[in-house]
């Protein structure tokens, strides 16, 4: 995303007097002769990071109690989903009902304006450089599957029945696991005098019982993935439908109802009344200034019926007022620099 920088030039005209910048709400087709900008709503990109497990069973499930005494190994696929983390990130967005214009007339002194692409108002009188959102998480894939293949001998490979492919391996993985015994202990014949080269023939026998086990345990595989959507919301609620998941399925539609639903409630954490609430009985022709906002913090609590995923406070525009920053600040002996917080619109800074 680009920066826009608007530099509005000092226009003085007659006797040098330096009147004050009138500040006006936009409205589209009748304001021409100005600098447009916008004061930001605050909006949230949700990022959801889903745990996708698949189980698969071994093809010698059957003989995994037999010969290695191994119970409840799993006999069919399954995939199972879960949410590990569920992440709010607010950002601003052009709110059109607080559209401005800064009107460039004679006898005036306009400040400059960093506006972001979309005529957000970052700052007055200094450069900002525009917010992005951080990059979404990278999804992580599966591991590849053992492959017990790798390590299975002739015999293994030609075995004439499954029963007798199982006893085959059975007793290499009794042979394997033996001879890692044998290294620990310093008995083997082989036994390297090198450290390294000690580990690097463990973590080689690891790696091929843990592949013919497999055949009788069954494995399981893990990976992850990212979805994300916006919330913008208008007023505090409670329990709304954020999204709707499934442990078989992961996210669905929010109309499908094979998944449960995922709330989120908002809460104003303050008693400032509503913006819709204020009284704005001033005449905006005559107001001097810059406007900003005033943003309400609120907090936002996201879970199910099982479990709570995230709650945080976070300043939200669009439940507060606006304000406006007097002309004095800007005046043609003033050096003022102002900077807001992109994602709502309040003041973040004032230098002077």
């Amino acid at each position: 995303m680009r920066n826009i920088l608007l530099a509005v030039f000092v226009a003085l005209y007659a006797l040098g007097v330096n009147a004050q910048t009138e500040i006006e709400p936009f409205v589209p087709g009748v304001t021409t002769d100005g600098v447009r900008y916008f004061l930001p709503r605050t909006a949230f990109r949700v990022v959801i990071i889903v745990e996708k497990t698949v189980t698969i069973p071994g093809n010698l499930n059957k003989y995994a109690y037999k010969y290695l005494h191994l119970q409840n190994v799993p006999t069919q696929t399954t995939t199972e989903y879960r949410i590990k983390s569920i992440e709010l990130q607010p950002y601003g967005v052009p709110d059109k009902t607080k559209a401005y214009n800064i009107k460039l007339k004679n006898r005036t002194v306009a400040p400059m304006l960093s506006l972001t692409r979309d005529g957000v108002l970052m700052g007055v009188n200094t450069e900002v450089s525009e917010d992005v959102l951080p990059p979404l998480p990278e999804a992580v894939p599966a591991p590849a599957l053992l492959d017990a293949r790798k390590y299975m001998n002739q015999e293994m490979l030609m075995a004439s029945s499954t029963a007798k492919l199982a006893e085959l391996v059975a007793e290499e993985i009794y042979d394997i696991r033996s001879s890692r015994n044998d290294l620990v202990r310093g008995e083997a014949d082989n036994t390297p005098k090198d450290g390294e080269q000690l580990q690097l023939m463990l973590r080689n026998l690891d790696d091929q019982d843990a592949a013919l086990s497999a055949m009788f345990s069954g494995q399981v595989s893990k990976s992850t993935e990212v979805f994300h959507m916006q919330l913008n919301p208008n007023s505090p609620v409670d329990k709304m439908i954020l999204c709707r998941f499934s442990k078989p399925f992961g996210l669905v539609g929010s109309d499908d109802l094979s998944g449960e639903p995922v709330y989120v409630s908002i809460k104003r954490t303050d008693s400032m009344p509503d913006s819709a609430a204020v009284a704005t009985n001033q005449d905006k022709k005559r107001q001097q200034g810059i406007f900003c906002n005033v943003p309400v913090p609120a907090t936002f609590t996201v879970f199910d019926a099982s479990q709570q995923y995230t709650s945080t406070t976070i300043p939200v525009a669009q439940f507060g007022t606006t304000d406006i920053l007097g002309a004095s600040y800007f005046d043609k002996n003033a050096t003022t620099a102002v900077v807001f917080h992109q994602s709502t619109g309040g003041v973040k800074e004032i230098r002077k």
